[in-house]
């Protein structure tokens, strides 16, 4: 909905759980969506709920935006700037904490960034006017790089040290811990991407980290790019950052450089 521009307005709850699951717990986890739900102005009007191995819990949300103003990950251009909204690590950081190998404040980190909304980066790229969005989720930065620039026909090239990172994800990788859902963005864009030949596995793996709650990846023209930054900081996304631009179709949809 924010990668789009568009205004959330209602939501059903969508929820699988196990049935010996303690039920303080399963109210902790709906009250932690009302929460976030509520901060951003969206009124939880139901839900539906399934007995399920695995918990999960998600929300369906239903918003506006008026017809035609919708930004898409089509319309990135040659000459355009790239703009990264949030640090990337959480599937790293993640699966450490599950395997009880993340340190309390490197876990910390990652919940605080994957609590903030994209409501802000959302209006204040509207405000400015961009030419693509799209948000960074389980595919991971390459992967929805690669969505876009294959709906925009152009190749998108990133710098590997311009792109933030959340603090620990790096020494957790190089101890070896990554989700399997990263290892897999890995392979599948192996073929799509040009890596200069400084490029480790382990800056191949992150950048391929699949995100949960990642931030907004922007398009923009390089004369609005100041003011877009200006906006975003002043919306509170303190950790946005030009990761790389767009250029001309090449042999590669992606290339990734130091």
């Amino acid at each position: 909905m924010y990668a789009l521009g568009g205004r959330p307005l209602t939501a059903l709850n969508l929820a699988a759980f196990p049935s010996d699951l303690p039920p303080e717990v399963v109210a902790r986890i709906l009250e932690g969506g009302a929460s976030k739900a509520s901060e951003a102005g969206v009124s939880i009007v139901g839900g539906h709920t399934v007995v399920d191995k695995e918990p999960k819990y998600g929300l369906s949300v239903v918003g506006i935006i008026k017809p035609g103003a919708q930004v898409t990950n089509g319309g990135a251009r040659p000459g355009d700037v790239l703009v990264l909204t949030k640090p990337i690590g959480t599937g790293i950081i993640t699966t450490a904490g599950k395997n009880q190998r993340a340190q309390p404040d490197v876990m910390a980190g990652a919940v605080e960034v994957m609590l903030e909304l994209n409501r802000g980066a959302s209006e204040a790229m509207v405000a400015v006017g961009v030419n693509a969005c799209t948000d960074i989720s389980g595919f991971g930065l390459l992967g929805h790089l690669g969505e876009m620039v294959a709906a925009s026909n152009v190749t998108a090239r990133v710098s590997r040290d311009s792109v933030p990172v959340l603090d620990g994800a790096l020494n957790l990788l190089a101890a070896g811990i990554a989700p399997g859902g990263t290892h897999r963005n890995l392979d599948y864009m192996t073929g799509s991407v040009s890596w200069d030949q400084s490029l480790t596995e382990q800056d191949r793996l992150l950048l391929c980290d699949a995100q949960t709650s990642g931030g907004l990846l922007l398009s923009a023209s390089p004369d609005r790019v100041g003011d877009l930054i200006d906006r975003l900081r002043g919306n509170g996304v303190a950790r946005c950052a030009i990761v790389g631009d767009v250029i001309e179709r090449g042999d590669a949809a992606i290339e990734v450089a130091r």
